[in-house]
């Protein structure tokens, strides 16, 4: 394939990045998530692991019906079942891709107990079958920044032979720096007949911090497909985070002359979306879409931005869809306001839900002075409750310097109201302890977070919980001025979550139930 200044952006967000511990999504997020991703302009999007679940079976099946622009690609291991079942999956998709891998470096050979000769033969095998079913077919050698330089060249080269029209190069443990990077990528389209007929791509992990550079060295070096996820979710340390890159060509187009198909201002609508439905908060001081990534609290930093904002901004906030001004809403505002600030913000409400969310708005500018469009994002994207098992409807806390401090809580559970109070070590304990009275369950919980929305003792607070209840993970998230009705708001969030887990668990569940290893 001619080398061209277009590098293709594939997003793993569904698939790597929901492997994040806790990052599992529900079936309709995934959806949701799968349309953003599509109007933002990603070339491919990996939308799962079909023979994991039911679930993820299911949920590639229907993006790959509804996307309109992008291929599609599901993830198989080498084997042909996983191969049939990817395609079944996926064969629907206006451009559908089978992306299907094996790891390549001595430690992963020795997983399935195959020699070299044996790992070859499979290759040779897996790669023709997925090819025989589809056109679009991608291979990973995984962890192959570890594998012998003579053995990669020789099992990039079958693929290719055996109909891989991409070859991706994982470093899937993050180990590689920026100029082994480029080194690898170079040598492979040097050594490897038939290299220059097909695309080369490059998935990184940032376990020592250089997903992103590693990610770009091979781009230079002649990989014009870049796999990533938004926000960087990924396993351990993350993946190469999507709008790092895409960025980073954009405002160093002057040394890296490359383009992507990626509309930079709908990156902050979907890091936001991602962040809540995944109950992974964005960093303050994360690159691109950071809460302080376009903030100035220096006063020679202040001034200059006052003078010229070039002085201290390298892009613009609007590039990345941040609205240019931050205005405040009131208690004074309309429901016409409302929508005009919200379409600015990316959200763009069919009456129903405006509605809703003006109702919620009215409540919250009754409470707070200022609305900020933090606030607004918050309300926008809570999660709906109206299909929940169990709903706060009433809670009231005693707390101070003397203990033990009490809760009481009102909840409707399956339509029923029922009241409890409860002492802990805290408000916030207090209030968990009250809803696990009045109903019992074996979830432990794991991550209790708490980041303010915006500035001020009126601040709406944002809780995430994460639970585990027999390897089921769920995230339940939610907002408010208060902080203790906001973490039992997202606590039982969480438990609603899990419950519907737990339904799904026999015969099809939206977790994970097949063991496999990570495709990069």
């Amino acid at each position: 394939m001619p080398q061209t200044d277009r590098v293709k952006i594939f997003d793993t967000t569904l698939r790597d990045g929901e492997q994040s511990p806790g990052a599992t999504m529900t079936h309709e997020e995934k959806l949701e998530i799968a349309q953003l991703l599509d109007e933002m302009g990603v070339d491919i999007i990996e939308a799962g692991f079909p023979i994991a679940s039911e679930g993820d079976f299911r949920a590639v099946s229907e993006i790959a019906k509804a996307t309109r622009n992008a291929s599609v690609c599901g993830l198989a291991r080498a084997n042909f079942k996983d191969i049939d079942r990817c395609w079944e999956a996926v064969r629907h998709a206006k451009a559908p891709r089978i992306h299907t891998f094996i790891g390549t470096s001595p430690l992963h050979r020795a997983i399935p107990n195959l020699d070299m000769d044996q790992m070859a033969e499979r290759i040779h095998e897996t790669v023709t079958h997925a090819r025989n079913l589809c056109e679009d077919v991608q291979w990973s050698p995984m962890d192959a920044t570890r594998t012998e330089h003579d053995y990669l060249c020789r099992v990039v080269e079958i693929a290719i032979k055996a109909g891989a029209t991409t070859i991706n190069i994982p470093d899937t443990v993050g180990y590689t720096a920026p100029r082994e990077s480029a080194a690898l990528i170079r040598m492979l389209l040097e050594r490897v007949p038939g290299a220059d007929a097909i695309t080369f791509a490059t998935h990184c992990h940032n376990d020592l911090g250089m997903a992103t550079a590693n990610s770009l060295a091979a781009v230079e070096a002649g990989a014009r497909q870049v796999e990533c996820t938004i926000n960087g979710l990924g396993e351990r340390a993350g993946n190469t985070a999507l709008e790092e890159v895409v960025m980073a060509l954009k405002v160093r187009h002057d040394i890296m002359p490359y383009r992507t198909g990626i509309d930079t201002t709908k990156i902050m609508n979907v890091s936001r979306r991602v962040a809540t439905v995944s109950g992974f908060p964005v960093q303050f001081n994360k690159a691109i879409v950071g809460k302080n990534a376009f903030a100035h609290e220096s006063g020679i930093h202040q001034d200059g931005m006052l003078k010229n904002a070039e002085t201290f901004e390298i892009m613009r906030p609007q590039d990345v869809g941040l609205s240019e001004t931050n205005l405040v809403m009131g208690k004074h505002s309309g429901r016409a306001a409302l929508r005009s600030k919200l379409r600015e913000l990316g959200f763009d409400l069919a009456d129903n839900q405006l509605n809703d969310v003006f109702v919620r708005f009215k409540d919250l500018a009754d409470r707070k002075k200022e609305v900020f469009d933090e606030d607004l994002i918050a309300l926008v994207t809570q999660n709906d409750a109206s299909a929940d098992r169990l709903k706060l409807k009433h809670l009231r806390v005693v707390c101070g310097t003397e203990g033990p401090q009490t809760a009481d809580l009102t909840m409707e559970i399956d339509g029923e109201e029922k009241k409890v109070t409860a002492t802990g070590d805290g408000p916030v304990d207090a209030t968990f302890n009250a809803v696990r009275t009045l109903f019992p369950h074996g979830a432990t919980l794991q991550v209790y977070q708490v980041a303010a929305v915006t500035e001020g003792t009126d601040a709406q607070a944002t809780v995430s919980v994460r639970l585990e209840e027999q390897g089921r993970i769920a995230t339940g998230q939610s907002a408010d001025t208060d902080t203790v009705v906001a973490s039992a708001k997202a606590y039982i969030n969480a438990i609603n979550r899990l419950l519907v887990r737990r339904e799904k668990s026999a015969p099809g569940d939206d977790t994970k139930t097949v063991s496999y290893r990570d495709a990069g």
